[in-house]
Protein backbone atom coordinates (compact mmCIF):
# COMPACT_ATOMS: atom_id res chain seq x y z
CA UNK A 1 0.00 0.00 0.00
CA UNK A 2 1.13 3.60 -0.61
CA UNK A 3 1.18 5.75 2.87
CA UNK A 4 0.48 9.44 2.62
CA UNK A 5 3.43 12.31 2.61
CA UNK A 6 3.51 14.97 4.59
CA UNK A 7 1.98 18.21 3.15
CA UNK A 8 -0.04 16.61 0.50
CA UNK A 9 -3.27 18.20 0.32
CA UNK A 10 -3.03 20.56 -1.95
CA UNK A 11 -2.85 17.41 -4.49
CA UNK A 12 -5.69 16.42 -3.08
CA UNK A 13 -8.53 17.18 -5.62
CA UNK A 14 -11.22 16.39 -3.47
CA UNK A 15 -10.17 19.18 -0.73
CA UNK A 16 -9.41 21.44 -3.68
CA UNK A 17 -13.11 20.98 -5.11
CA UNK A 18 -11.64 19.72 -8.66
CA UNK A 19 -12.11 16.68 -10.42
CA UNK A 20 -10.37 14.91 -13.05
CA UNK A 21 -13.43 13.34 -15.14
CA UNK A 22 -17.38 14.24 -15.53
CA UNK A 23 -19.62 12.90 -13.12
CA UNK A 24 -20.96 10.04 -15.38
CA UNK A 25 -17.28 9.10 -15.60
CA UNK A 26 -16.94 9.04 -11.48
CA UNK A 27 -20.13 7.59 -11.23
CA UNK A 28 -18.86 4.36 -13.65
CA UNK A 29 -16.20 3.86 -11.40
CA UNK A 30 -18.31 4.10 -8.16
CA UNK A 31 -20.27 1.50 -10.11
CA UNK A 32 -17.30 -0.58 -10.48
CA UNK A 33 -16.11 -0.71 -6.93
CA UNK A 34 -19.53 -1.22 -5.86
CA UNK A 35 -19.80 -4.47 -8.01
CA UNK A 36 -16.62 -6.13 -6.84
CA UNK A 37 -17.64 -4.70 -3.68
CA UNK A 38 -20.64 -6.70 -3.78
CA UNK A 39 -19.08 -9.77 -4.88
CA UNK A 40 -16.57 -9.73 -2.05
CA UNK A 41 -19.63 -9.21 0.13
CA UNK A 42 -21.45 -12.38 -1.11
CA UNK A 43 -18.73 -14.94 -0.92
CA UNK A 44 -17.63 -14.06 2.78
CA UNK A 45 -21.18 -13.88 3.64
CA UNK A 46 -21.96 -17.13 1.64
CA UNK A 47 -19.46 -19.17 3.59
CA UNK A 48 -20.20 -17.08 6.70
CA UNK A 49 -24.01 -18.50 6.20
CA UNK A 50 -23.17 -21.63 5.40
CA UNK A 51 -20.94 -21.84 9.13
CA UNK A 52 -23.82 -20.95 10.96
CA UNK A 53 -26.21 -23.13 9.28
CA UNK A 54 -23.71 -25.94 9.29
CA UNK A 55 -23.03 -25.56 13.08
CA UNK A 56 -27.05 -25.56 14.36
CA UNK A 57 -27.76 -28.42 11.96
CA UNK A 58 -25.06 -30.66 13.61
CA UNK A 59 -25.30 -29.58 16.76
CA UNK A 60 -28.69 -27.70 17.50
CA UNK A 61 -27.21 -25.43 19.80
CA UNK A 62 -28.08 -21.83 19.98
CA UNK A 63 -25.43 -21.25 22.10
CA UNK A 64 -23.28 -21.75 19.86
CA UNK A 65 -24.87 -20.37 17.10
CA UNK A 66 -25.20 -17.12 19.46
CA UNK A 67 -21.24 -16.90 20.85
CA UNK A 68 -20.16 -17.65 17.15
CA UNK A 69 -22.17 -14.83 15.66
CA UNK A 70 -21.74 -12.75 19.04
CA UNK A 71 -17.80 -13.15 18.23
CA UNK A 72 -18.10 -12.07 14.38
CA UNK A 73 -19.46 -8.81 16.02
CA UNK A 74 -17.10 -8.08 18.81
CA UNK A 75 -14.04 -8.72 16.79
CA UNK A 76 -15.52 -6.05 13.62
CA UNK A 77 -15.79 -3.46 16.69
CA UNK A 78 -12.17 -4.45 18.19
CA UNK A 79 -10.88 -4.00 14.66
CA UNK A 80 -13.09 -1.17 13.22
CA UNK A 81 -10.77 1.78 14.81
CA UNK A 82 -7.45 -0.05 12.94
CA UNK A 83 -9.63 -0.26 9.68
CA UNK A 84 -10.56 3.55 9.78
CA UNK A 85 -7.35 4.85 10.86
CA UNK A 86 -5.82 2.43 7.89
CA UNK A 87 -8.43 3.84 5.77
CA UNK A 88 -7.27 7.19 6.46
CA UNK A 89 -3.50 6.68 5.91
CA UNK A 90 -3.63 5.23 2.47
CA UNK A 91 -4.73 5.15 -0.60
CA UNK A 92 -8.28 3.72 -0.90
CA UNK A 93 -8.11 0.69 -3.70
CA UNK A 94 -5.19 0.13 -1.98
CA UNK A 95 -6.87 -0.74 1.26
CA UNK A 96 -9.27 -2.76 -0.43
CA UNK A 97 -6.82 -4.89 -2.54
CA UNK A 98 -5.10 -6.00 0.60
CA UNK A 99 -8.19 -6.73 2.32
CA UNK A 100 -9.12 -8.84 -0.40
CA UNK A 101 -5.93 -10.71 -0.38
CA UNK A 102 -5.75 -11.41 3.09
CA UNK A 103 -9.31 -12.82 2.71
CA UNK A 104 -8.39 -15.38 0.50
CA UNK A 105 -5.42 -16.33 2.42
CA UNK A 106 -7.76 -17.31 5.27
CA UNK A 107 -10.51 -19.01 3.27
CA UNK A 108 -7.28 -20.91 1.87
CA UNK A 109 -6.57 -21.61 5.22
CA UNK A 110 -9.90 -23.19 6.57
CA UNK A 111 -10.08 -25.17 3.35
CA UNK A 112 -7.14 -26.95 4.14
CA UNK A 113 -7.58 -27.32 8.08
CA UNK A 114 -11.46 -28.66 6.92
CA UNK A 115 -9.59 -31.47 4.61
CA UNK A 116 -7.69 -32.60 7.23
CA UNK A 117 -9.18 -32.49 10.25
CA UNK A 118 -11.54 -35.57 10.79
CA UNK A 119 -15.43 -34.13 10.92
CA UNK A 120 -15.92 -35.58 14.39
CA UNK A 121 -13.43 -33.56 15.95
CA UNK A 122 -14.12 -30.50 14.02
CA UNK A 123 -17.72 -30.41 15.06
CA UNK A 124 -16.76 -31.28 18.66
CA UNK A 125 -17.32 -27.73 20.40
CA UNK A 126 -15.40 -29.07 23.18
CA UNK A 127 -12.02 -29.49 21.46
CA UNK A 128 -9.89 -26.57 19.62
CA UNK A 129 -10.47 -27.67 16.27
CA UNK A 130 -13.92 -26.15 15.93
CA UNK A 131 -13.26 -23.02 17.05
CA UNK A 132 -9.87 -22.71 15.33
CA UNK A 133 -11.97 -23.40 12.36
CA UNK A 134 -14.43 -20.77 12.73
CA UNK A 135 -12.08 -18.29 13.99
CA UNK A 136 -9.95 -18.62 10.51
CA UNK A 137 -13.41 -17.76 8.48
CA UNK A 138 -14.14 -15.31 11.19
CA UNK A 139 -10.62 -12.81 10.54
CA UNK A 140 -11.15 -13.62 7.30
CA UNK A 141 -15.02 -12.24 6.95
CA UNK A 142 -13.82 -9.69 9.22
CA UNK A 143 -10.89 -8.28 7.23
CA UNK A 144 -13.36 -7.61 4.26
CA UNK A 145 -15.25 -5.69 6.02
CA UNK A 146 -12.21 -2.89 5.50
CA UNK A 147 -13.57 -2.79 1.95
CA UNK A 148 -16.40 -1.38 3.08
CA UNK A 149 -15.53 1.46 5.14
CA UNK A 150 -13.35 2.44 1.97
CA UNK A 151 -16.26 2.40 0.33
CA UNK A 152 -18.33 5.02 2.15
CA UNK A 153 -14.94 7.54 1.71
CA UNK A 154 -15.02 6.37 -2.09
CA UNK A 155 -18.99 8.05 -2.05
CA UNK A 156 -17.30 11.35 -0.80
CA UNK A 157 -14.25 11.16 -3.10
CA UNK A 158 -16.80 9.98 -6.14
CA UNK A 159 -20.27 11.50 -6.02
CA UNK A 160 -21.17 14.83 -5.64
CA UNK A 161 -22.65 15.80 -2.61
CA UNK A 162 -26.48 16.31 -3.22
CA UNK A 163 -26.56 12.57 -5.06
CA UNK A 164 -24.65 10.71 -1.69
CA UNK A 165 -27.98 9.64 -0.05
CA UNK A 166 -28.78 8.13 -3.83
CA UNK A 167 -25.47 6.76 -3.72
CA UNK A 168 -25.76 5.31 -0.23
CA UNK A 169 -29.12 4.07 -1.49
CA UNK A 170 -27.63 1.64 -3.95
CA UNK A 171 -24.88 0.31 -1.90
CA UNK A 172 -27.82 -0.81 0.56
CA UNK A 173 -29.32 -2.37 -2.21
CA UNK A 174 -26.44 -4.35 -3.04
CA UNK A 175 -26.23 -4.85 0.54
CA UNK A 176 -29.45 -6.98 -0.14
CA UNK A 177 -28.78 -8.63 -3.34
CA UNK A 178 -25.90 -10.05 -0.91
CA UNK A 179 -27.91 -11.61 2.07
CA UNK A 180 -30.52 -12.76 -1.06
CA UNK A 181 -28.06 -14.66 -3.00
CA UNK A 182 -25.73 -15.63 0.04
CA UNK A 183 -29.04 -16.93 2.47
CA UNK A 184 -30.33 -18.24 -0.64
CA UNK A 185 -27.16 -20.47 -1.85
CA UNK A 186 -25.58 -20.92 1.78
CA UNK A 187 -29.07 -23.45 2.49
CA UNK A 188 -28.71 -24.76 -0.85
CA UNK A 189 -25.06 -25.10 -0.64
CA UNK A 190 -25.06 -26.54 3.32
CA UNK A 191 -27.80 -29.39 2.50
CA UNK A 192 -26.81 -30.54 -1.10
CA UNK A 193 -22.98 -30.49 -0.94
CA UNK A 194 -21.86 -29.98 2.03
CA UNK A 195 -19.37 -27.35 3.88
CA UNK A 196 -16.14 -28.91 2.05
CA UNK A 197 -17.70 -27.97 -1.77
CA UNK A 198 -19.14 -24.56 -0.19
CA UNK A 199 -15.50 -23.49 1.30
CA UNK A 200 -14.25 -24.25 -2.48
CA UNK A 201 -16.95 -22.17 -4.25
CA UNK A 202 -16.04 -19.27 -1.31
CA UNK A 203 -12.19 -19.37 -2.34
CA UNK A 204 -12.79 -19.72 -5.98
CA UNK A 205 -15.49 -16.22 -5.84
CA UNK A 206 -13.14 -14.49 -3.71
CA UNK A 207 -10.15 -15.04 -6.11
CA UNK A 208 -12.10 -13.31 -8.78
CA UNK A 209 -12.60 -10.75 -6.64
CA UNK A 210 -9.22 -10.05 -5.86
CA UNK A 211 -8.57 -10.17 -9.83
CA UNK A 212 -11.14 -7.90 -10.82
CA UNK A 213 -10.35 -5.30 -7.80
CA UNK A 214 -6.54 -5.53 -9.79
CA UNK A 215 -8.32 -3.77 -12.92
CA UNK A 216 -9.90 -0.65 -11.34
CA UNK A 217 -8.36 2.97 -11.03
CA UNK A 218 -9.49 5.98 -9.46
CA UNK A 219 -7.22 9.05 -11.05
CA UNK A 220 -8.80 11.21 -8.63
CA UNK A 221 -6.84 9.56 -5.10
CA UNK A 222 -3.42 10.41 -6.31
CA UNK A 223 -2.56 9.75 -3.30
CA UNK A 224 -3.61 9.72 0.49
CA UNK A 225 -5.73 12.05 1.47
CA UNK A 226 -3.43 14.57 4.05
CA UNK A 227 -4.39 13.25 7.59
CA UNK A 228 -3.50 13.69 11.36
CA UNK A 229 -4.20 10.04 11.45
CA UNK A 230 -0.88 7.96 13.41
CA UNK A 231 0.03 4.21 13.55
CA UNK A 232 -2.35 1.27 13.18
CA UNK A 233 -4.88 2.16 15.86
CA UNK A 234 -5.36 5.85 16.16
CA UNK A 235 -8.39 5.88 18.83
CA UNK A 236 -7.39 9.37 19.98
CA UNK A 237 -7.71 11.03 16.51
CA UNK A 238 -10.65 9.02 15.84
CA UNK A 239 -12.63 10.12 18.98
CA UNK A 240 -11.50 13.63 18.53
CA UNK A 241 -12.84 13.31 14.81
CA UNK A 242 -16.13 11.93 16.07
CA UNK A 243 -15.94 15.46 18.93
CA UNK A 244 -14.78 17.70 16.84
CA UNK A 245 -18.80 17.36 15.26
CA UNK A 246 -21.26 18.92 17.28
CA UNK A 247 -23.91 15.99 18.33
CA UNK A 248 -22.10 13.30 15.73
CA UNK A 249 -21.30 10.75 18.69
CA UNK A 250 -25.48 11.20 19.25
CA UNK A 251 -26.33 10.44 15.56
CA UNK A 252 -23.93 7.01 16.11
CA UNK A 253 -25.97 6.33 19.28
CA UNK A 254 -28.79 7.10 17.25
CA UNK A 255 -27.71 4.42 14.43
CA UNK A 256 -26.74 1.61 17.42
CA UNK A 257 -30.75 1.54 18.14
CA UNK A 258 -30.71 -0.96 14.89
CA UNK A 259 -27.59 -2.89 16.39
CA UNK A 260 -28.66 -3.77 19.71
CA UNK A 261 -32.27 -5.59 18.50
CA UNK A 262 -29.95 -7.32 16.17
CA UNK A 263 -27.84 -8.60 18.38
CA UNK A 264 -31.43 -10.43 19.50
CA UNK A 265 -31.98 -11.58 15.82
CA UNK A 266 -28.17 -12.77 15.35
CA UNK A 267 -28.64 -15.42 18.06
CA UNK A 268 -31.91 -16.75 17.32
CA UNK A 269 -33.27 -16.17 14.29
CA UNK A 270 -32.04 -18.68 12.30
CA UNK A 271 -32.68 -21.01 14.61
CA UNK A 272 -36.29 -19.83 14.43
CA UNK A 273 -36.17 -20.15 10.99
CA UNK A 274 -34.36 -23.70 10.78
CA UNK A 275 -37.51 -25.34 13.20
CA UNK A 276 -40.23 -24.05 11.17
CA UNK A 277 -38.52 -24.82 7.51
CA UNK A 278 -36.12 -27.37 6.67
CA UNK A 279 -32.26 -25.56 5.78
CA UNK A 280 -32.98 -25.23 1.51
CA UNK A 281 -36.18 -24.17 2.04
CA UNK A 282 -35.01 -21.36 5.15
CA UNK A 283 -32.10 -20.14 3.04
CA UNK A 284 -35.08 -19.56 0.44
CA UNK A 285 -37.49 -18.10 2.23
CA UNK A 286 -34.64 -15.61 4.18
CA UNK A 287 -33.34 -14.50 0.07
CA UNK A 288 -37.01 -13.54 -0.37
CA UNK A 289 -36.92 -11.56 2.61
CA UNK A 290 -33.83 -10.12 1.50
CA UNK A 291 -35.60 -8.35 -1.53
CA UNK A 292 -36.99 -5.85 0.97
CA UNK A 293 -33.32 -4.36 1.32
CA UNK A 294 -33.79 -4.19 -2.89
CA UNK A 295 -36.98 -2.16 -2.22
CA UNK A 296 -35.35 0.42 0.08
CA UNK A 297 -32.25 0.79 -1.65
CA UNK A 298 -34.38 1.42 -4.69
CA UNK A 299 -36.54 3.88 -2.83
CA UNK A 300 -33.33 5.61 -1.52
CA UNK A 301 -31.55 5.83 -4.73
CA UNK A 302 -34.62 7.45 -6.44
CA UNK A 303 -36.07 9.83 -3.59
CA UNK A 304 -32.95 10.12 -1.47
CA UNK A 305 -33.63 10.64 2.44
CA UNK A 306 -35.29 13.77 2.87
CA UNK A 307 -34.39 17.10 4.32
CA UNK A 308 -33.33 15.67 7.86
CA UNK A 309 -31.63 12.05 6.92
CA UNK A 310 -31.58 11.84 11.40
CA UNK A 311 -35.56 12.20 11.59
CA UNK A 312 -35.87 9.76 8.82
CA UNK A 313 -33.46 7.13 10.60
CA UNK A 314 -35.53 7.15 13.87
CA UNK A 315 -38.84 6.44 12.04
CA UNK A 316 -37.46 4.16 10.23
CA UNK A 317 -35.79 2.39 13.89
CA UNK A 318 -39.03 2.55 15.91
CA UNK A 319 -40.80 0.92 12.81
CA UNK A 320 -38.52 -1.78 13.13
CA UNK A 321 -39.05 -2.18 16.36
CA UNK A 322 -43.01 -2.61 15.58
CA UNK A 323 -41.93 -4.94 12.85
CA UNK A 324 -39.74 -6.78 15.50
CA UNK A 325 -42.08 -7.42 18.65
CA UNK A 326 -45.27 -8.62 16.08
CA UNK A 327 -44.25 -10.79 12.85
CA UNK A 328 -43.42 -13.87 15.37
CA UNK A 329 -46.73 -13.18 17.47
CA UNK A 330 -48.15 -16.89 15.97
CA UNK A 331 -45.67 -19.47 14.57
CA UNK A 332 -47.20 -18.88 10.77
CA UNK A 333 -44.52 -19.13 8.05
CA UNK A 334 -46.28 -16.05 5.92
CA UNK A 335 -46.10 -13.36 8.97
CA UNK A 336 -42.86 -14.65 9.84
CA UNK A 337 -42.02 -13.94 5.99
CA UNK A 338 -43.67 -10.40 5.55
CA UNK A 339 -42.29 -9.48 8.41
CA UNK A 340 -38.93 -10.45 7.67
CA UNK A 341 -39.57 -8.63 4.28
CA UNK A 342 -40.50 -5.30 5.67
CA UNK A 343 -37.99 -5.20 8.51
CA UNK A 344 -35.44 -5.45 6.15
CA UNK A 345 -36.90 -2.63 2.94
CA UNK A 346 -36.08 -0.29 6.61
CA UNK A 347 -32.60 -1.35 7.39
CA UNK A 348 -31.05 0.32 4.16
CA UNK A 349 -32.69 3.43 5.37
CA UNK A 350 -30.54 3.53 8.52
CA UNK A 351 -27.38 2.94 7.41
CA UNK A 352 -27.64 5.30 4.32
CA UNK A 353 -29.19 8.39 7.06
CA UNK A 354 -25.99 7.60 8.88
CA UNK A 355 -23.69 7.35 6.25
CA UNK A 356 -24.91 10.93 4.46
CA UNK A 357 -24.94 12.46 7.77
CA UNK A 358 -20.92 11.85 7.86
CA UNK A 359 -20.12 12.48 4.66
CA UNK A 360 -21.90 15.83 4.76
CA UNK A 361 -20.31 17.25 8.16
CA UNK A 362 -16.88 15.51 8.43
CA UNK A 363 -13.85 15.90 6.29
CA UNK A 364 -12.24 13.39 3.96
CA UNK A 365 -9.15 13.14 5.40
CA UNK A 366 -11.06 11.90 8.96
CA UNK A 367 -14.07 9.85 7.47
CA UNK A 368 -12.36 6.94 7.62
CA UNK A 369 -11.85 6.94 11.29
CA UNK A 370 -15.23 8.66 11.90
CA UNK A 371 -16.71 5.12 9.59
CA UNK A 372 -14.46 3.03 12.04
CA UNK A 373 -15.35 4.71 15.36
CA UNK A 374 -19.72 4.21 14.39
CA UNK A 375 -18.62 0.35 12.96
CA UNK A 376 -17.24 -0.62 16.06
CA UNK A 377 -19.38 1.53 18.61
CA UNK A 378 -22.25 -0.14 16.29
CA UNK A 379 -21.11 -3.70 16.41
CA UNK A 380 -20.56 -3.82 20.16
CA UNK A 381 -23.98 -3.44 20.49
CA UNK A 382 -24.44 -6.57 18.71
CA UNK A 383 -22.63 -8.96 20.53
CA UNK A 384 -23.74 -7.86 24.05
CA UNK A 385 -27.20 -8.58 23.20
CA UNK A 386 -26.28 -12.07 21.64
CA UNK A 387 -23.80 -13.61 24.30
CA UNK A 388 -26.57 -12.33 26.77
CA UNK A 389 -29.66 -13.48 25.12
CA UNK A 390 -28.55 -16.98 23.42
CA UNK A 391 -27.89 -19.07 26.70
CA UNK A 392 -31.15 -17.05 28.44
CA UNK A 393 -33.09 -18.67 25.89
CA UNK A 394 -31.40 -21.89 25.50
CA UNK A 395 -31.21 -22.92 29.39
CA UNK A 396 -34.95 -20.75 30.37
CA UNK A 397 -37.31 -18.99 27.76
CA UNK A 398 -37.70 -22.00 25.51
CA UNK A 399 -37.84 -24.83 27.56
CA UNK A 400 -40.49 -22.52 30.04
CA UNK A 401 -41.97 -21.86 26.65
CA UNK A 402 -41.88 -25.44 25.93
CA UNK A 403 -43.54 -26.53 28.89
CA UNK A 404 -47.46 -27.84 30.10
CA UNK A 405 -47.53 -23.95 32.84
CA UNK A 406 -45.30 -21.77 30.04
CA UNK A 407 -47.30 -22.84 26.67
CA UNK A 408 -50.43 -22.18 28.55
CA UNK A 409 -49.26 -18.29 29.91
CA UNK A 410 -48.33 -17.60 26.65
CA UNK A 411 -50.87 -19.53 23.85
CA UNK A 412 -53.07 -15.96 24.72
CA UNK A 413 -50.57 -13.73 23.23
CA UNK A 414 -48.14 -15.64 21.39
CA UNK A 415 -50.26 -18.86 20.61
CA UNK A 416 -48.74 -22.38 20.34
CA UNK A 417 -45.92 -23.32 18.46
CA UNK A 418 -42.18 -24.74 19.57
CA UNK A 419 -40.34 -21.53 18.93
CA UNK A 420 -42.83 -19.32 21.71
CA UNK A 421 -39.80 -18.86 23.48
CA UNK A 422 -37.99 -17.28 20.99
CA UNK A 423 -41.06 -15.37 20.03
CA UNK A 424 -41.46 -13.66 23.34
CA UNK A 425 -37.60 -12.48 23.11
CA UNK A 426 -38.53 -10.92 19.55
CA UNK A 427 -41.67 -9.31 21.69
CA UNK A 428 -39.51 -7.81 24.57
CA UNK A 429 -36.78 -6.68 22.04
CA UNK A 430 -39.12 -4.93 19.63
CA UNK A 431 -41.05 -3.02 22.12
CA UNK A 432 -37.71 -2.04 23.87
CA UNK A 433 -36.78 -0.52 20.51
CA UNK A 434 -39.62 1.44 19.81
CA UNK A 435 -39.37 3.30 23.48
CA UNK A 436 -35.85 3.99 22.69
CA UNK A 437 -36.55 5.52 19.01
CA UNK A 438 -39.11 8.00 20.33
CA UNK A 439 -37.39 9.33 23.28
CA UNK A 440 -34.50 10.00 21.28
CA UNK A 441 -37.22 12.61 19.28
CA UNK A 442 -37.14 14.28 22.40
CA UNK A 443 -33.48 14.78 22.91
CA UNK A 444 -31.99 18.48 22.78
CA UNK A 445 -28.89 16.85 20.42
CA UNK A 446 -31.64 15.15 17.93
CA UNK A 447 -32.31 19.09 17.51
CA UNK A 448 -29.14 19.59 17.34
CA UNK A 449 -27.55 17.36 15.24
CA UNK A 450 -30.41 17.83 12.60
CA UNK A 451 -29.69 21.97 12.98
CA UNK A 452 -25.73 20.99 12.11
CA UNK A 453 -26.79 18.80 9.03
CA UNK A 454 -28.94 21.75 7.67
CA UNK A 455 -26.15 24.68 7.71
CA UNK A 456 -23.70 22.29 6.20
CA UNK A 457 -26.16 21.38 3.72
CA UNK A 458 -27.39 25.00 3.23
CA UNK A 459 -23.75 26.18 2.65
CA UNK A 460 -22.65 23.66 0.47
CA UNK A 461 -25.07 24.21 -1.75
CA UNK A 462 -24.42 28.48 -1.13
Amino acid sequence: MTQQEPGTAAADPVAAGTFPRTPAERSRTFAGILVNTALANITTSYLWFALTFWLYLETRNVIATGVVGGAYMLLIALSSISFGTFVDRYRKLAVMRFAAGFTLVMFVLSGVMFLLTPAASLLDLGQPWFWVFTLIILIGAVVENLRNIALSTTVTILIEPERRANANGLVGMVQGLMFIVTSLLSGLSVGLLGMGWTIAVALVLTALAAAHLLTLRMPEEVRAAATDAHGGFDLRGSLAAVLAISGLFALIVFSTFNNFIGGVYMALMDPYGLEMFSVEMWGAVFAFGCTGFLVGGALIGKFGLGANPLRTLLIAVAAMGVLGAVFTLREWAWLYIVGIWLYLVLVPFVEAAEQTVIQRVVPLERQGRVFGFAMAFESAAAPVTAFVIAPIAQFWIIPYARSAEGAAVLAPLLGEGRSRGIALVFLAAGIIMIAAALLAFLTPVYRRVSASYAQTAAETAG
